[in-house]
């Protein structure tokens, strides 16, 4: 298998982190594409993937993946070790309603500000910018990271007791937040607390 991405962005970091809960990094290997001269946006890459983002998946038959929460759950289902996803119906509705939480509400929340109320990615990428919409979404980042805050309060993980798909949606945003200068309020000590937990997993770490 093949990983089409850029290492460092954080939906790229997403399906590494995955792969590495899985202990499976050595399994695929990872192809740079180079966004900043618009790789990404060639017809040769949007015949693999249409989206023209990154990260994508090629699978040894030519057929290809994207979208992060796609690509972690084929990953989850081929190799072995802790299941992201969840076991039983109920674990796995309530990982998935909380991973898309954190990727509307905190990650996507926060590329929509980047990428349209800052200088982004630079004029020859972001050319049809909104900073207001942006504006509104960093809003949003905010309010979502209350929420999530709210959640651990009560929990271990976002989704429960363990560690899941989630975890590393908002473990990504929160990373993206950083890079975009969004702070986490300092009011926010579960979130925190789970931030520097997380960090410390060897998926992350090293």
């Amino acid at each position: 298998m093949k990983v089409y991405d850029v290492e460092g962005f954080p939906n790229p970091a997403r399906v590494r982190i995955a792969l590495a809960e899985k202990g499976a990094t050595d399994k695929v290997e990872f192809i740079p594409v180079d966004v900043m001269a618009g790789e990404h946006r060639t017809d040769a890459f949007k015949a693999k993937n249409p989206d023209a983002v990154v990260p994508c998946l090629e699978l040894d038959d030519g057929s290809h993946i994207s979208q992060c929460t796609a690509i972690t759950e084929y990953i989850d289902g081929t190799f072995d070790g802790p299941l992201l996803t969840g076991r039983t119906p109920q674990e796995r509705a309530r990982i998935s309603m909380m991973n898309l939480r954190a990727e509307s509400g905190l990650l996507n929340a926060v590329g929509d500000y980047f990428h349209h109320a800052t200088p982004g990615l630079g004029p020859d990428l972001e050319t049809d910018q909104c900073a207001e919409w942006g504006n509104k979404r960093k809003d949003v980042a905010t309010r979502t990271m209350a929420y999530l805050d709210s959640v651990l309060d009560e929990n271990d993980f976002l989704a429960g007791d363990t560690f899941s798909m989630a975890d590393i949606t908002a473990f990504a945003g929160l990373a993206f937040a950083d890079f975009a200068q969004i702070d986490i309020p300092a009011n926010l000590t579960n979130l925190s607390a789970w931030r520097a937990k997380v960090s410390a997993r060897p998926s992350v770490s090293g």
